[in-house]
């Protein structure tokens, strides 16, 4: 089998220098995703970094990313899976990833679309400004929020300021309820806050007055791309998700303007968050397929 091991800060330097000259991929590859969600584990296989994670309860292996040999280290993966006993899944994969499997192997595998992970990348600009008819119902809502709370402000997060993060996702968490998914997401943003300066993090809060409204965190995913890891705001201070989703596509504007989109990944399926995501019109998708193998009869 192969020797995958848990993701640490040690290991960021390295990984973001094959990621970020691996082309445009989706969120799951970013390395504080792969940090802060605790399941995931590496290796390095044929001079490619391979995976082995958890997702929607499975076990998972995504695609290999690197300038190796990516047949062996697919064909390690194979052997791994039937090793563990267990089918053979690749995720994560593109358009280019899902041509090279039909190329090298066939119909080995079966592969199909996986729409509720398609990333939504958007235009840096059209976030911050959010300009011309399409944009005009948004710019009301901004319009409202400025009227009602002109004394708001975005910071960005120190050590002063990590009480109010910590009570702003309190007061969000204990209307949620004790689901799985959401106690494994509060671990991954107490991470996030707590390891935040060694992961590049941008940890923004909104405030109102002297109370922290919204926060956002988000990080360098490749060249000229930012990715919103985390977005949460308090519901009795109507439109915040809005104004911190303005404001800080603005932040990144004024400190990385290189930084040409901001990636808010996936909507996984949620009709309501679909509809939110498409209402700000996406520049463009991270089109992701999945795959596994036809002769473990496994079918997604």
């Amino acid at each position: 089998m192969i020797d995958f091991k848990r993701f640490t800060l040690a290991d960021k330097e390295k990984y973001e220098q094959i990621h970020m000259e691996s082309g445009e991929r989706g969120c799951e590859y970013s390395f504080a995703n792969l940090y802060l969600w605790g399941r995931q584990t590496m290796s390095e296989v044929a001079g490619c970094l391979v995976f082995f994670s958890q997702f929607n309860r499975r076990s998972v292996y995504p695609f290999p990313i690197g300038d190796g040999d990516k047949k062996a280290a697919v064909d390690a993966l194979m052997r791994d899976s039937g090793e563990r006993g267990i089918p053979c899944r690749i995720t994560g994969i593109t358009e280019r990833d899902k041509v090279w499997l039909e190329t090298t192997y066939g119909e080995a595998f079966r592969i199909h679309a996986d729409r509720d992970s398609h990333d939504y990348v958007y235009l840096t600009d059209d976030l911050a400004d959010t300009p011309g008819k399409k944009y005009h119902k948004k710019r009301g809502h901004l319009r409202k929020f400025e009227e009602a709370y002109p004394e708001f402000c975005l910071t960005p997060v120190d050590e002063s300021t990590v009480p109010d993060a910590e009570s702003l996702l309190e007061r969000w968490y204990s209307t949620r309820g004790e689901y799985e998914d959401f106690m494994m997401e509060r671990c991954a943003i107490k991470k996030a806050l707590r390891d935040r300066e060694a992961l590049g993090l941008e940890v923004l809060l909104l405030f109102v007055g002297g109370s922290a409204a919204a926060l956002t965190v988000m990080s360098r995913v490749s060249h000229d791309t930012f990715d919103v890891h985390f977005e949460k705001a308090l519901p009795e201070f109507d439109g915040a998700y809005a104004m911190i989703n303005r404001e800080a596509a603005r932040f990144v504007r004024e400190k990385y303007p290189e930084v040409k989109f901001l990636n808010r990944e996936e909507d996984m399926g949620i009709e309501g968050l679909r509809k939110a995501k498409k209402s700000y019109y996406p520049h463009h998708m991270v089109e992701k397929w999945w795959a596994h193998l036809g002769e473990d009869g496994y079918d997604y």
